[in-house]
């Protein structure tokens, strides 16, 4: 070997060992105030030459490789804990271990953009509340819907849950406007409605909980910034994303009422892609909802059977550009009480969206479309429950494509947003009528409705304590092809109607302010005005719920809304409290207005019933002790109908489905590896119909859970809906059903 080898073999060894001599294998333990171990958080290293690297996760430790001797540096981030930053001389560093003791963090400044402007709550004029992750995985229910139940003033038609309901009842209302099948409130997902674009009600097992990060409530007209969907608010479930190399999420359970569940999250990036997937099935046979004293032999479970796919690809150039494509599919089956009432939905959906820009000016837009199916059948059951007759059999096919654009930018000391929106949908009711268990007729229904809508918005701060939110829509709709025939089978003479082709606008324009009157203390108030166009379900399709049949109206028009409010926010330290009050009026509101009733059949048919006056008061608190986490809400809203020229003595009666009192609570304390909460929600009397005559008495529920982290990644939870077993009424038309007894539940969960 010659001498150049020789010391090139020598320097290498040389090298190596002095590398191996200066590499430092270092463990950080995180523990909160109590000595309990923190493990979901994010440890970064930074050496004396600048190199940033992440942390692994061993267990309860994370291991830091620190590429070099000299000084170094932590950063270390934690939900529910202040970030910290940690700097050591080299005269100071610790050869092997750290022990940081991370500070609760206080109640959290929650940046909310259901608001279209990107902004605190603290910041926000609006009233939004906001559920975290940690809400959602310490909640008692398994469904969104459910979870939601714990924000005042939340509601779907009949007070039940989407777990036994019939998917055309789970329309959306928000600060007791009246619910209906459907929503008064649009439900967003990724930037796109999940309202079902034929009918207006919610599919909420399309979205399992583990696929949402974040859920945003905006409570009071929406309609200057999401239009004819948002008459009474907007919900925002933001989806969940990673940005690690690769991160996987899963949970399953089972319980009573042979309910059993999983649902995973599964998602990476690298080299400028980053991918996810996430799905769910959950099914339950439910309870029988008819209430035992009036149950016959035809009365049989209500439960569901629901499965649901979404997959995100994204492409990012830099840091100011990127693009995504979401497909998704939603399939579901239902049983409703009784053995001939059943309905099936199939749905499938793209979104295809993209960002450019930075913080100071950007651009968002989405193009969605999709297809669905919805299959049901109608039954007929005698006095006695004893015998239950197929009464029709019905299809309804829809297709739906939208775009949105949006630009945001600032200027000065104003954020402003300003877009266009536009979205067809086609949809149709094929049917078949039975007379005395045999077909006896056909019947069709279907029209389009095609919108198109401009808005514009301004948040602007003036000085360091008011801030004013201005805004304004546009949305003009067009119904067209209407259409309905009737081919009764015996002679196959069909009658068609043709409905006339028309449209309508709306413009809603709101405005908003607060004022910080103090350190702690800040007043606001708001003034809007919003809209619901009529869906074409409600347009051209009837429906029969029991003895209960709902004829379709083609000459609805859109409802529209005046909403005023006004209220404080205090905020000291861990604590927060918002009080409201607000009024609001709808004039032509659509209302399901009874035509006949017998003891066997009610009539009734969807009307613009005149003007409804909702006035009352929302109260939303929350503090923080050490760990102890403590939220409650208060809703009052007295919602009459005060004009009805067609029917006069309905004026002066309630609202059906508006409680006049609603209030929630909830705790939760996590203690070392153990997390426990607790979730009550109360009610007082609401009626069923429009004539005040089926009264639904008051009832409180109280649901409690608790998880145990068995390792850093793997936890087992149980859970208890219904702790006291009340068995409260969701409905008596004039059949009193009534809600789930108690449900128990347990699983395993990893992050």
């Amino acid at each position: 070997m010659n001498t150049r080898c020789r010391n090139l073999l020598a320097f290498l060894f040389l090298s190596t060992i002095t590398a191996m001599a200066q590499a430092r294998e270092i463990r950080v333990n995180l523990v909160d105030p109590a000595g309990a171990a923190v493990t979901d958080a994010s440890v970064r290293v930074t050496s004396k030459a600048g190199e940033r690297k992440p942390c692994k996760k061993d267990d309860d430790a994370f291991v830091c490789a620190a590429a070099e001797t000299g000084a170094i540096s932590f950063e270390i981030s934690a939900k529910g804990f202040k970030p910290l930053k940690a700097e050591y001389a080299e005269k100071d560093v610790n050869c092997c271990e750290y022990v940081f003791v991370l500070q609760i963090e206080s109640i959290k400044e929650n940046v909310v953009t259901i608001t279209r402007s990107d902004s605190t709550i603290a910041n926000t004029p609006e009233s939004v509340v906001v559920l975290g992750r940690e809400s959602l995985e310490t909640s008692a229910a398994p469904t969104l819907d459910d979870a939601l139940r714990q924000v005042p003033g939340f509601s779907i038609f009949r007070r039940s849950s989407s777990r036994n309901a019939n998917p055309t009842t789970q329309g959306v209302s928000l600060r007791g406007v009246g619910a209906s099948g459907a929503s008064r409130s649009v439900v967003l997902f990724d930037g796109v409605p999940l309202n079902d674009p034929f009918g207006g009600w919610v599919q909420w097992n399309r979205i399992s909980p583990i696929a949402v990060d974040e859920v945003e409530v905006l409570r009071g007209g929406a309609s200057s910034l999401y239009g004819g969907s948002a008459l009474s608010g907007a919900i925002e479930l933001k989806p969940r994303t990673t940005t690690d190399d690769i991160a996987f999420a899963g949970e399953f359970f089972g319980g009573s009422q042979r309910t059993a569940s999983a649902s995973a999250f599964l998602g990476g990036s690298r080299n400028g892609w980053s991918a996810d997937v996430s799905g769910g099935h959950f099914q339950t046979r439910g309870f029988i909802p008819v209430d035992e004293d009036e149950r016959g032999p035809v009365d049989s479970y209500a439960g569901v059977r629901s499965l649901n796919v979404s997959t995100r690809i994204v492409k990012s150039f830099g840091d100011n550009a990127s693009i995504f494509f979401r497909p998704s599919y939603f399939g579901e089956s239902r049983t409703n009480g009784t053995p001939k009432q059943i309905n099936r939905t199939h749905s499938r959906q793209f979104v295809f969206g993209g960002r450019i820009g930075s913080d100071r000016i950007r651009t968002d837009w989405r193009t969605f479309g999709g297809t669905q199916v919805y299959d049901q059948t109608f039954s007929a059951v005698n006095s006695d429950r004893s015998n239950e007759s197929l009464t029709r059999t019905q299809r309804s096919p829809s297709q739906y494509f939208g775009a949105s654009g949006a630009l945001n930018f600032s200027l000065l000391s104003n954020n402003i947003t300003a877009g266009l929106e536009g979205r067809e949908v086609r949809g149709s009711s094929d049917e078949i009528g039975f007379a005395n268990g045999s077909p006896a007729s056909l019947l069709g229904t279907g029209g389009r409705e095609r919108t198109f809508a401009a808005f514009a918005k301004d948040l602007i701060s003036i000085g360091e304590r008011v801030i004013v939110s201005g805004g304004v829509r546009y949305d003009r709709w067009e119904n067209s092809r209407g259409i309905s025939f009737t081919t009764p089978l015996s002679t196959l003479a069909s009658t068609a109607i043709a409905f006339p082709d028309r449209n309508e606008d709306a413009w809603s324009p709101s405005l908003a302010i607060r004022v910080q009157a103090s350190k702690d203390l800040a007043l606001h108030a708001a003034v809007s005005k919003s809209f619901r166009s009529p869906t074409l379900n409600e347009l051209y399709r009837g429906f029969r719920v029991g003895n209960v049949v709902t004829n379709a109206n083609a000459d609805l028009l859109a409802e529209r809304a005046t909403n005023f409010e006004t209220g404080i926010a205090y905020r000291k330290r861990n604590t927060f409290i918002r009080a409201n009050v607000f009024l609001t009026r709808v004039g032509r509101a659509v209302a399901n207005v009874t035509l006949s009733s017998t003891p066997t059949l009610i009539t009734r048919q969807r009307q613009n019933a005149g003007e409804t006056r909702t006035a009352g008061i929302e109260v939303d608190a929350s503090t923080k002790l050490k760990t102890l986490e403590f939220n409650a809400g208060y809703l009052f809203a007295d919602s009459r109908v005060t004009e009805f020229i067609s029917n006069p003595s309905l004026v002066d009666k309630f609202v059906p489905q508006v409680p006049r009192h609603q209030a929630t609570f909830q705790v939760r304390y996590p203690h070392d590896s153990w997390i426990f909460s607790l979730q009550g929600r109360a009610s007082s009397e609401q009626f069923d119909d429009d004539q005040n005559q089926f009264s639904l008495e008051p009832y409180f529920q109280l649901d409690a859970f608790a998880s145990r982290r068995i390792t850093a990644k793997f936890s087992a939870f149980a859970a208890v809906e219904n702790v006291f077993n009340s068995r409260y009424s969701i409905g008596k038309t004039p059949v009193r059903t009534v809600s789930s007894p108690i449900i128990f539940r347990a699983g395993m969960r990893w992050n």
